[in-house]
């Protein structure tokens, strides 16, 4: 080898290592100005987990919810202490001997036909307490309390809607000789518009996507490849999500065209660019979620060689993700202050 080619080659190499050296001085350097509250333990209000402020969730009779929150897998029965006036249209029917869930037979056959989810919990006659009511449930109960949720991301309940669902238990009950306390449908109507609106102010999708320069495409596996390194799994939905614990979304990660991945055709797929989205209503703690997804991007940005955009294209930078970041904390208060704790049980169901 020439001294030509020795001299060549040591260029190159310093030439690469520096390039290297910067990129990994870069990513500390955003990690420390933007991942440093991940080991933070935040006091006020607006960090602390669904439990510790279950005390201003919507609602007056979800004293117990701290429990249901801890353990997703009681979310069943938690869904019980939940039915309130404020989100539910809620029938209460006290039997004069105990029943089973057959005698809501009329309901159950009609349950699609009222445009929101019904939500039934019986009065264990054995055990003594709440539980809910599937169309098999065998135990005898002493009481019912159906609610029919007043809104969701479709929209509040309509008023006819509502009122089918009122005369369908208000004949069971007659039927059976039953106690039945049917809310006025006006107070209800009235509720549910206030509360569609308020769901309306604070519900955000929150994206930042990541581009190639100039006409440069991403290769399906080495997308597949840099996403599992940061945690995420592809999904049925053919997006790659980033889980919590429970088996809960935080964020995810899909093309900006909508084009969806799947494992057999990775190593054929090539797309524009990507999106990592965050779901600020149905996450907990979305302001420290978005720390996490801001990382995220950055880190895949450098893995594929891409830049951080918005959704016009321009270059986000650390001021540009500062003040996205302040936009989903006024959120998070906005719920917070509506008694809805970002990520809970309660949002998952007004936020579906």
């Amino acid at each position: 080898m020439s001294e030509l080619q020795i001299g060549l080659l040591s260029i190159g190499i310093v030439v690469v290592v520096g390039v290297y050296g910067y990129g990994f001085w870069q990513q500390r350097q955003y990690r420390r100005k933007f991942g440093s509250t991940f080991n933070e333990r935040r006091e006020d209000a607006l960090y602390q987990s669904a439990a510790a402020v279950s005390d201003v969730l919507i609602g007056e009779e979800v004293n117990t919810l701290e429990r249901h929150e801890s353990q997703r897998s009681d979310a069943g029965d938690g869904i019980c202490a939940l039915l309130g006036a404020a989100t539910d249209y809620v029938v209460a029917i006290t039997l004069k001997t105990p029943l089973n869930s057959g005698v809501l037979a009329p309901l159950w056959a009609q349950r699609f036909d009222f445009g929101k989810r019904i939500n039934a919990c019986g009065l264990n006659a054995g055990t003594g307490r709440w539980e809910r009511l599937i169309p098999d449930s065998h135990p005898s109960y002493s009481a019912f309390r159906i609610g029919l949720q007043l809104a969701d991301r479709s929209g509040p309940v309509g008023e006819m809607r509502l009122t089918e669902f009122r005369d369908v238990l208000r004949d069971v009950a007659g039927q059976v000789q039953a106690e039945v306390v049917l809310p006025p449908t006006k107070e209800a109507i009235l509720q549910a518009k206030q509360l569609d609106e308020f769901c309306a102010g604070v519900d955000q999708m929150i994206g930042l996507n990541i581009l190639p320069g100039g006409d440069r495409l991403l290769f399906g596996s080495e997308i597949a490849q840099a996403a599992e390194r940061r945690g995420m799994r592809l999904q049925a939905d053919g997006t790659f999500h980033f889980l919590n614990e429970h088996g809960l979304t935080l964020f995810s990660l899909g093309s900006m065209d909508g084009t969806l991945f799947q494992h057999h055709t990775l190593t054929q797929m090539r797309v524009q660019g990507l999106t990592l989205l965050l779901d600020v209503p149905r996450v907990e703690r979305p302001a420290y979620r978005f720390d996490e997804m801001a990382v995220s991007a950055r880190e895949l940005a450098m893995d594929l060689k891409a830049g951080l955009v918005d959704d016009h294209r321009v270059s986000l930078g650390d001021a540009a993700i500062a003040q996205i970041r302040q936009q989903v904390a006024e959120i998070e208060n906005r719920m917070l202050a509506g008694k809805v704790v970002p990520g809970s049980t309660q949002a998952l169901r007004l936020f579906s």
